[in-house]
């Protein structure tokens, strides 16, 4: 792992499809705190866990004006069964073709493993703003990270 972006770098401008398969850029989160949460794949257990923990913490995110997006490298119908057996109402974004491109440029990528990385990046006003990788993509990074980020 090269390691993820640096809080003060400016955050790579993306648009990728959503699970619905409309697109969702950057841009379009220019006037909140937007959290990017990076993760290997949907369906394993470690991410079942950790975006299950995210969707319970949800409402106290959107509180503090925040918007939190979901990114790995599958496809949008994987994205909308994952959704629909979790019960999420957080989108989750397809790095899916070119396969990673986001979570590369983010510097969210694992290549011996051929995925995202488990990382979070705060982006506000198209610049990081915070950002945090785990050291093992078994390890979950804990929702106190996300509203210390938000609180500083």
């Amino acid at each position: 792992m090269a390691g993820v972006i640096q809080a003060g770098s400016e955050a790579p401008d993306f648009t990728l499809r959503n699970q619905d398969g409309e697109k969702v850029a950057l841009t379009d989160f220019a006037d909140r705190k937007l959290i990017l949460v990076f993760y290997p794949l949907d369906f394993s257990p470690v991410c079942t866990d950790q975006l299950s923990l995210y969707q319970e913490v949800l409402p106290q995110i959107h509180e503090q004006g925040a918007e939190l997006v979901g990114i790995s490298v599958d496809s949008t119908y994987c994205h909308r069964a994952f959704r629909e057996q979790l019960n999420l109402t957080m989108a989750l974004l397809a790095d899916f073709k070119p396969k990673g491109e986001v979570s590369r440029a983010y510097g969210a990528w694992i290549e011996r493993a051929d995925t995202s990385s488990r990382a979070l990046v705060l982006v506000e006003n198209g610049e990081v703003k915070w950002s945090f990788e785990t050291e093992t993509p078994v390890e979950i990074p804990g929702a106190n990270l996300i509203f210390d980020a938000l609180s500083s």
